[in-house]
């Protein structure tokens, strides 16, 4: 391997996968590499034979769940925002030619033991049962704020400064109930803890919009879309892109060592015996475990059900989002679940997922809140991994390495990981504004 590269790339997981392509369309020399022999790394998609070979060994799955090839069952399941970063990375690059989108029935929230459908709009506010007549008043008032704030415009601003005023501030002018601050905070605004109340406004405001402008584009029950076949189309759809502009891929390339100068700077990564030069490397934590600290780890229920989940509304695709204080909890518990009709199970057959960031050492009755809501479950797999996170500075060793995936069953915090290790690598921001309707989610799929 005498070429030397702009960037090599090691592990296809989706984060990889994004940054190559986003490298590739700025027309860098990229090389990407995995050890494996599929694509996604830890956010692969597996058939049912690769999912019971994985929790249950030489087991064999049953007949009556259906055939093997039916199911995609994603091992980091997450929903797309319809307006969101991650969309408009896809419209960016042009990946969205090889996907094809369904919007998400339902999405709902966890309340005094209850499961209610998120309220987006002050119109949704005034219906939602989470909500006494008062209070709804009181939160519609704020959503129509929150729909008219313009953050360039400072007529809609009322006078609040939202880079200096905190969302408790702000909640408190409208004065919502805890119980109401809870769903904005969590349902809405996506925030995985209640840390942002002592932070500026403005990202809570913001985070509000997107999820109010979300809904709005497909008119469905949820601000979410995923894609048909589930996301191990995503690392299949960068690397042809990559392809395209001229990027190589390679799979089963084992050991993938990295190699540095005496500076301490990559140079290259050698794999039986042959060595790629180049000027840096991005990876996943398992390709430098020396360059990163394990800061946590998430627990995961895996279900295989022939049912909707109860109370959603017979939603075939559904987020929940569990409240940290609703189950007395430091974070948030998440509840995934799609089926068949986005190509992910055999007929009539649904996948579910509760997934957590572990804060005991008990993986099933930490997740027992999450499981509850499922109702009768056919198969039901537990797993856990460890979280890791860069403690290297990638300005001196020209290493950028992703942050392993939370449990959180949408994107924002993700796409925001790749974003910022874009701007890392390239010095400059991804231009995000594009025209979202190339990334349609069709009627007859609705």
């Amino acid at each position: 391997m005498d070429v030397e590269y702009d960037v090599i790339v090691l592990g296809t997981g989706l984060k990889e996968c994004i940054l190559s392509g986003l490298l590739s369309v700025d027309r860098l020399k990229v090389l990407h590499m995995d050890r494996n022999d599929y694509y996604g790394g830890d956010s692969t998609s597996l058939n049912l034979n690769q999912l019971w070979k994985r929790f249950k060994g030489d087991e064999t799955p049953p007949a009556q769940i259906g055939a093997s090839r039916d199911y995609n069952v994603d091992m980091v399941p997450k929903f797309m925002m319809a307006n969101g970063a991650l969309v408009r990375v896809l419209i960016h690059t042009g990946v969205t030619k090889y996907l094809s989108f369904k919007a998400v029935d339902g999405s709902y929230v966890f309340n005094k033991g209850k499961i209610h459908k998120v309220p987006s709009t002050d119109m949704e506010a005034l219906k939602s049962p989470l909500m006494g007549l008062f209070e709804k008043r009181r939160a519609g008032k704020f959503f129509l704020y929150v729909q008219d704030y313009k953050e360039n415009d400072p007529s809609t601003h009322k006078g609040y400064d939202l880079t200096k005023l905190t969302t408790k501030q702000l909640i408190s002018k409208y004065g919502l109930d805890d119980n109401t601050i809870d769903f904005i905070g969590h349902a809405v605004a996506l925030h995985r803890d209640d840390n942002y109340l002592s932070e500026p406004a403005l990202d809570t405001v913001k985070r509000m919009k997107l999820y109010a402008e979300s809904v709005a584009r497909f008119q469905g029950g949820s601000p979410y879309i995923y894609p048909l076949y589930g996301l191990g189309e995503l690392p299949q759809g960068f690397a042809r892109l990559s392809a395209v502009y001229g990027g190589t891929y390679m799979l089963n390339k084992p050991e993938c060592k990295v190699e540095f100068d005496s500076e301490g700077k990559v140079c290259g990564v050698t794999s039986e015996g042959e060595t790629a030069k180049c000027k840096k490397v991005v990876c996943d934590p398992s390709y430098l475990p020396d360059k990163v600290k394990k800061v946590g780890k998430v627990f995961r229920a895996i279900a295989i059900m022939s049912h909707p989940i109860p109370n959603t509304a017979e939603s075939h695709s559904v987020q929940i989002i569990l409240p940290q204080k609703q189950l007395g909890r430091k974070s948030d518990m998440y509840v995934f679940c799609c089926s068949y009709s986005h190509n992910v199970a055999s007929k009539g057959k649904f996948i579910a997922f509760v997934s957590a960031q572990a804060e005991t050492d008990n993986l099933q009755t930490e997740l027992k809140p999450g499981i509850d809501l499922l109702g009768p479950v056919d198969e039901l797999f537990f797993d856990t991994y460890d979280r890791y996170e860069p403690t290297n500075d990638s300005s001196s060793d020209n290493c950028y390495i992703s942050t392993s995936y939370d449990a959180t069953t949408h994107f924002e915090s993700t796409v925001m990981d790749v974003l910022s290790l874009y701007t890392k690598i390239t010095g400059k921001m991804v231009d995000l504004s594009v025209d979202l309707s190339a990334a349609s989610a069709s009627e007859d799929d609705m």
